[in-house]
């Protein structure tokens, strides 16, 4: 991933040297578990344990050589340990290392993207508690349709927030899984007991069965579940854009001191940030698409997603990872304009209470269908003639028959639409209000 969208935390768990790192720890680890079986000896083992490092620019270079970077990667190690070498990677396959130091990274990664959806999570808490009762329109189709409270709004995102934490403490589970089966997945080599100690010693579970990989549904549960996250950063975003067009301007991304939105127009004061987590959102998808089509190998093993999980295995970690952390910033620093949102919600004239007058119709005795009628009459003269809703109900003898003057007037008491709002937000947070 290029350095624009590479924060240092998750940068430096994809670098070639955090790989070969992590395939390392499993060369160690099975080292250890094969010396107390017996099958190293111990004066071998100490001299492994002592000398076993490799550099990362000789095994490019043995790499150019021997087409196989595993082969390096042990060469590279052997030219460090010296005769004991003979002990390393004994009775693996390359896939067991590769796939294993993967598991690693992979769930490193993981934990470093829960702590980035924690903190906006925490962003999205503080921002809906605020906001609680901020009472603003609600839309469906891009339309004014009833009130909300801009909190409530919020609040829908914090819960989809939640749902994603639970998934991607689900998939960091799926994908911390060992291997070292060896060719083809049978042991015939190395004992599960190795494989099971060696896991044990890395935090990891063994995997139940394999082939000469790992299954591919676990990485792909793990790519899809960052898309999904990415989805729902996408979906905030794409609603602070629209907030923030200019025949709207009810919230807008923070503008910093010498900022400038436009090298043309002085004036601009654009969503770049929401648009840029839009277009990464598309990155993630693309990413998850391409697990998918990992998960059907050829026979016991080819190396078809090898290609594919070098790119969006670094790629799709770090891209989600500076999307949470640009997402957490824009909502902690979100304007908001109530007041504007008063505005806006009184532009329809009342029209936005005509679902509460067809209801009181049809209470006092009216056929649905007539009340719909006579309302949405009154409702098309609103929208043609710019007249006042509640105005034209009063003036209306149909409605006269079945509502009193003062029934219609109080019908379009704003606090009818909140009066939930409290219950919503006990349910979204159990915690309760933030100190």
């Amino acid at each position: 991933m290029i350095e624009r969208y590479t924060r240092p935390e998750m940068g430096i768990l994809w670098t070639q040297e955090a790989k070969y790192r992590a395939w390392l720890e499993v060369e160690l680890a099975a080292c250890r578990a094969l010396a107390k079986k017996g099958e190293i000896p111990t004066e071998d083992l100490a001299e492994i344990e002592a000398k076993a490092q490799f550099d990362v620019a000789r095994i490019d270079v043995i790499e150019k050589e021997v087409k196989h970077d595993v082969i390096a990667f042990l060469t590279s190690i052997a030219e460090f340990v010296g005769p004991s070498s003979r002990f390393i990677h004994k009775g693996l396959t390359s896939s067991d290392v590769v796939d294993t130091g993967f598991a690693l990274q992979l769930r490193d990664a993981g934990n470093l993207l829960k702590t980035g959806l924690q903190r906006l999570d925490q962003a999205l808490v503080r921002l809906a508690w605020k906001y609680k009762d901020t009472v603003m329109i609600g839309r469906s189709h891009g339309i004014h349709a009833e009130p909300v409270t801009f909190g409530l709004k919020v609040a829908v995102w914090r819960a989809e927030a939640q749902r994603n934490l639970q998934r991607l403490e689900r998939a960091i589970v799926s994908v911390s899984v060992g291997m070292l089966s060896g060719a083809v997945g049978t042991f015939a080599n190395i004992g599960p007991d190795v494989e099971e100690a060696v896991c044990k010693e890395l935090g990891l579970q063994p995997e139940l069965a394999s082939t000469q990989v790992i299954s591919r549904d676990r990485h792909a549960e793990f790519f899809n579940t960052l898309a999904l996250i990415g989805g729902s950063i996408e979906k905030i975003a794409i609603e602070i854009r629209h907030l923030q067009r200019t025949e709207v301007l009810e919230a807008e991304e923070p503008f910093t001191a010498g900022q400038k939105g436009s090298s043309a127009m002085p004036h601009k004061r654009n969503p770049i940030l929401s648009e840029n987590l839009t277009g990464l959102a598309r990155l993630l998808r693309g990413y998850a698409g391409m697990a998918l089509e990992d998960i059907a190998l050829w026979h016991e093993r080819d190396i078809s997603h090898s290609s594919v999980e070098r790119v969006i295995g670094p790629d799709a970690c770090i891209v989600l990872d500076f999307m949470l952390h640009r997402a957490s910033g824009l909502l902690e620093g979100l304007v908001v304009y109530p007041e504007r949102m008063r505005e806006n919600l009184d532009k329809m004239h009342g029209l936005i209470f005509s679902q509460r007058v067809l209801l009181a119709l049809t209470e006092k005795g009216m056929l649905r269908e007539d009340a719909y009628r006579v309302v949405q009459r009154n409702a098309m003269r609103v929208w043609q003639e710019g007249l006042d809703f509640q105005t034209l109900l009063l003036a209306d003898g149909d409605l006269q028959r079945y509502l009193s003057a003062a029934d219609i007037r109080e019908l379009f008491d704003l606090s009818y639409h909140t009066k939930q709002i409290a219950s919503i937000f006990a349910r979204v947070f159990p915690e309760g209000q933030p100190a």
